[in-house]
């Protein structure tokens, strides 16, 4: 069932906890930062979280306002969402992110999103502001990503470029070892753990925006 635990404490930091302190709260929020998902979905980025427990953290965030829940076209499944309250969590999460790059790593097997990974993407990246703009599509097992390129930053969309220089498809823990070492990209081609469509020199590019600044 869920909690309704509370720090009983008046401070606004043990209030916001109340809402998003539990178990799994931020890392359900973290996988809907870029796009709406269904609970499948949210059961295959967080594999470690039991059906009921997510369910309950769901039902929580929905309660307190972070999420929504609405049908999907042609009455599929629903679909979560962030709120616009659950979107002023977004400093939170890359404050979380760039705290956590010194903490340990955890026990194998460990996991590792494709949000998680595109997440980490958006606040590393560091490309060259005199560089003209790029776009790249990624794919991490079958979720399709749109990276631009442009003035020094990296803006990271969930969904298909209108068009791409390059196309990389590959899964979240290579593509996280190929923004660490970009020469490892003709490996992992060879051994078939990614794929390049498109000019590879763009790719290239791509995971040297991030390894530059690491």
């Amino acid at each position: 069932m869920p909690t309704s635990r509370s720090y009983r404490d008046i401070c606004a930091i043990a209030r916001a906890l109340d809402v998003v302190g539990e178990r799994w709260a931020l890392l359900v929020v973290r996988e809907l930062h870029f796009a709406p998902q269904r609970f499948s979905d949210l059961r295959h980025a967080l594999p470690n979280i039991s059906s009921n427990l997510l369910s309950d953290r769901l039902r929580e965030l929905e309660n307190n306002g972070v999420i929504s829940r609405t049908a999907a076209p042609a009455d599929g499944p629903q679909v979560y969402e962030l709120t616009a309250r659950g979107r002023k969590l977004e400093p939170v999460l890359l404050a979380l992110s760039d705290w956590g790059m010194d903490a340990p790593q955890p026990p194998e097997p460990a996991t590792l999103s494709a949000t998680s990974v595109m997440f980490y993407l958006g606040l590393a990246a560091r490309p060259d502001p005199a560089a003209p703009p790029l776009t790249c599509r990624v794919e991490l097992d079958g979720r399709v990503w749109t990276v631009e390129l442009t003035a020094g930053r990296a803006e990271v969309r969930a969904g298909e470029p209108a068009t791409a220089a390059a196309s990389l498809r590959t899964n979240p823990a290579t593509f996280s070892a190929l923004l660490a070492d970009p020469s490892t990209l003709s490996g992992a081609r060879d051994r078939g753990e990614a794929a390049v469509i498109g000019d590879p020199s763009a790719v290239d590019r791509l995971l040297r925006s991030v390894s530059a600044t690491a």
